[in-house]
């Protein structure tokens, strides 16, 4: 049987080998001290659980119809952007570089030397538009020329992510655009899918990465030959979205041509075209989802940020 007790705000839950405390600082009995939970913004607290091990955990955020997430920063949704891309296959070890325009001449970015999904918001970094380092304590990614040239040539763009998928790799490795063989591979909008050759010398030359940049013109989903993929947006959920839809992509119109099937796309024209011009924002709730799968997957990530 469960049992209760509180003074004020304090409260306990004991239910057999676990005890829950919530929206105080509490001390174990067996000596462990709990940290002030957090309280979300509609009240309710971030309850943290302790087992009869001593193992402090944080529960998970809980949605609503009405609210599938916590408030989140920027830099939160970063982090969170990193590791929900990480589990999609943007996964080649230390590379890819995530940048959000501050529009105020400085960039967001996640660090060098951190894997995407060990990612914490106090590992993000701010850098000017010449690529020094204006706050935090990790050193800038050795890639990040080619998203200061982006940003310098279209400062429109709020949200630039650049890895190297396998599949997207692959289709960048043969220069050829793979064509949508399912509905999920054109989710999320961003128009054509370019090829750029143009990409030549190492990743951190200034020269090559303006050239790249370049050739891409308007283009938000783009495949650069030898090197891997670049995807834009204005969001940091339109860019989620594109990312997994264009790595979708590939990923099925491989299989498709490796199994020796038929590589003319079965969906309609109308629906194709009605897709490419989609600002990525629209799918309402598939971000939110793979965002709790993240926070279920570490409930301490949000805390202290």
């Amino acid at each position: 049987m469960s049992q209760f007790a509180g003074q004020g705000n304090e409260f306990i839950h004991d239910f057999g080998s676990v005890r829950m405390f919530a929206h105080t600082s509490i001390v174990a009995g067996f000596g462990t001290k709990v940290r002030r939970s957090k309280v979300l913004s509609d009240g309710c607290p971030h309850a943290v659980v302790i087992g009869k091990n001593g193992v402090v955990t944080s529960q998970p955020f809980r949605p609503s119809a009405d609210r599938l997430l916590p408030d989140l920063t920027i830099k939160q949704e970063i982090v969170l952007l990193a590791r929900a891309l990480w589990r999609e296959g943007y996964n080649d070890h230390l590379a890819g570089h995530i940048t959000v325009n501050m529009h105020d001449g400085t960039l967001l970015c996640n660090p060098w030397l951190l894997l995407w999904n060990e990612l914490r918001p106090e590992h993000i970094i701010r850098i000017d538009m010449d690529g020094k380092l204006v706050e935090g304590d990790w050193p800038v990614p050795l890639g990040i020329p080619l998203h200061l040239e982006l940003h310098k040539a279209r400062p429109d763009v709020e949200v630039a992510v650049h890895n190297h998928p396998l599949y997207g790799t692959v289709w960048a490795d043969l220069g050829e655009i793979p064509p949508p063989l399912d509905q999920s591979s054109v989710l999320g909008g961003g128009g054509d899918v370019m090829i750029v050759r143009e990409y030549g010398g190492s990743v951190d030359d200034s020269g090559s990465a303006a050239a790249a940049v370049a050739a891409m013109g308007d283009a938000e989903l783009v495949l650069l030959s030898g090197h891997g993929t670049f995807v834009l947006g204005n969001s940091i959920r339109a860019v989620h979205q594109r990312a997994v839809a264009l790595e979708q992509r590939c990923q099925r119109a491989w299989h498709v041509r490796v199994a020796g099937g038929d590589m003319t796309s079965p969906l309609p024209d109308w629906f194709i075209d009605r897709m490419k011009q989609s600002d990525g924002d629209k799918f309402h709730g598939f971000w939110e989802a793979m965002v709790r799968q993240e926070l279920r997957a570490d409930p301490s990530l949000l805390d202290n940020s």
